[in-house]
């Protein structure tokens, strides 16, 4: 059993560990006492910026061993991390930067072209604040880039700053963090488009990592490419504190190119390498694939998505790895369901695995009383690493969570034989583009704000690559006029590529029942 707290967790990998690497990222390598080494320079450097225990800091970035050393540190001193998706556009970052009320958000200006710094800047706000208007709870940006933007502080003048911070005082901290102090919030949408704040204590998280470790048999001999984004709950906690409870190295992967992940493979002998379905199926497909030596393969969970029944097959023969499993979790209990070892392909790719240890699965009616095997119900979940509880929500957490402590996850599912669950359906309406979450509502309450729409309805459509993608159903206002491309480009413009419909059809009118409630089934009839 791993230690339960992030200062527990890095001094453990520091003194097992020690010389072995933790991150391997381009040209440089981090050993675990110099991650540990570097959490707590960190740790000091966010004391020097007045940063207290349980203050939020936020993390705007891509996977690089800087995003890493700027989460420890935040929650080696008792502060949480809200992450942030690094497609968000100013607006998007604002509100959970608003909602969480972070005191700082350390950020990279000028990752594929875009200035997070200006993003939040030109998203605007009523309130003064003391970096960025709207903000007024934020006090620093810290450009890990040092791109120079007005308002940031280079990732170097920031590490410089610990200096003024004694150690005793950050050990002192770090020892007061106990398993139940609050270790991250991740906001999520949620089926009404207003993100809400999934809180994990330290115990939870780092559990989550042990149990994910546990399954794929990691060890310090495997090396694990992440190219889940650190900022989703699959990057960070089944991929980077996973391989941190295990002694594993970290190989950070910024951006899928299939060609670069290939090579990595071929140089780095990568041994787990995980992902959305979409990541294999491009692999496999791609026709350089036989020029590079995938042989170090071994283990690999493809989740997030709707699976080809054939994939996990051709994983084992065509990019042969030695087991691969399918995963079932969401924000609020990031592992919930792993695929048996040495299970037939055929089966994973149908189920997702049976509860992990210490996670109990229910599959209930709508009266909550258990269906029979094989009939479809709502999923619910209880044990120890289901969220603490919405952050400042306390009716939403309530609606989740019932008083016996089950979540109810809005998933329809069904058990079979083995105690296998497959996922069916979802209550939520909630669709995956690419192994991202896309919620209707708020790519419908954007289409909303756009002069010509007078109703919408999203759907998610199946798409052989992404799993699905967005399809907008608009009906437009009398005597207005606006084309697919038009509105495509309004929602680009304000939301992540991937919320953004792949197609619009332009309706007369949508279909709705008696009360007047949009039928989005029929909307998904070919």
């Amino acid at each position: 059993m791993a230690p339960r707290t992030v200062p527990a967790l890095l001094a453990h990998g520091a003194r097992t560990h020690g010389d072995h690497p933790a991150i391997v990222d381009g040209g440089s390598t981090i050993t675990y006492t110099g991650l540990r080494d570097l959490a707590i320079a960190t740790a000091r450097s966010y004391r020097a910026l007045g940063v207290e225990p349980g203050d939020r800091v936020a993390v705007w970035a891509p996977n690089r061993a800087e995003y890493l050393v700027a989460l420890l540190g935040a929650q080696y001193i008792g502060a949480s991390v809200v992450p942030l998706n690094t497609r968000y556009r100013g607006h998007e970052a604002q509100v959970i930067l608003s909602r969480s009320r972070a005191v700082a958000v350390v950020l990279c200006d000028g990752f594929l072209g875009n200035d997070y710094s200006t993003l939040l800047a030109e998203a605007g706000g009523d309130e003064a604040g003391p970096v960025v208007p709207g903000l007024p709870h934020l006090r620093t940006m810290v450009d890990m880039y040092s791109a120079g933007r007005p308002g940031t502080l280079p990732w170097a003048e920031f590490l410089a700053l610990g200096e003024r911070t004694p150690l005793d005082e950050v050990e002192k901290l770090a020892a007061e963090v106990t398993p139940e102090t609050v270790c991250d919030i991740l906001f999520t949408s949620g089926t009404t488009g207003v993100p809400k704040g999934v809180m994990s204590t330290h115990a939870q998280t780092i559990g989550v990592a042990d149990v994910w470790a546990a399954g794929a048999e990691l060890t310090p001999a495997d090396r694990y490419a992440i190219v889940n984004p650190f900022f989703h709950s699959f990057g960070y906690k089944a991929g980077a504190i996973a391989a941190l409870v295990a002694g594993t190295t970290i190989y950070p992967v910024p951006t899928f190119d299939p060609e670069a992940l290939m090579q990595l493979v071929q140089d780095e002998r990568i041994t787990v390498l995980p992902g959305a379905p979409t990541i294999f199926i491009t692999l496999i497909n791609h026709p350089r694939r036989t020029d590079f030596d995938l042989s170090s393969l071994r283990f690999s969970i493809a989740g997030a998505a709707s699976v080809p029944e054939t994939l996990f097959e051709q994983m084992l023969d065509v990019l042969g790895f030695e087991q691969v499993a399918q995963a079932y979790g969401l924000t609020e209990c990031v592992v919930a369901t792993v695929s048996r070892r040495n299970e037939d392909p055929r089966h994973v790719a149908q189920t997702t695995g049976p509860g992990v240890p210490g996670i109990e699965v229910r599959v209930v009616g709508a009266d909550g009383a258990d269906v029979p095997i094989g009939s479809d119900g709502e999923i619910w979940l209880r044990g120890d690493n289901v969220m603490l509880g919405y952050f400042e929500d306390p009716e939403s957490t309530a609606a989740a969570i019932d008083p016996e402590g089950w979540f109810h996850t809005g998933d329809v599912g069904r058990l079979d034989e083995h105690g296998c669950l497959k996922i069916t359906d979802r209550i939520k309406d909630m669709f995956i583009v690419g192994g991202f979450n896309v919620y209707p509502a708020e790519v419908e309450n954007t289409l909303a704000e756009h002069p010509a729409v007078m109703e919408s309805a999203v759907i998610g459509v199946p798409d052989e690559r992404m799993g699905s993608v967005g399809q907008a159903h608009v009906v437009l206002r009398p005597g207005a006029s606006a084309t697919s491309e038009d509105l495509i480009a309004w929602v680009r413009e304000r939301l992540a590529n991937f919320k953004v419909p792949r197609s619009v059809v332009l309706a007369e009118s949508l279909p709705r029942n008696a009360s007047g409630k949009v039928l989005k089934t029929d909307l998904r009839q070919p």
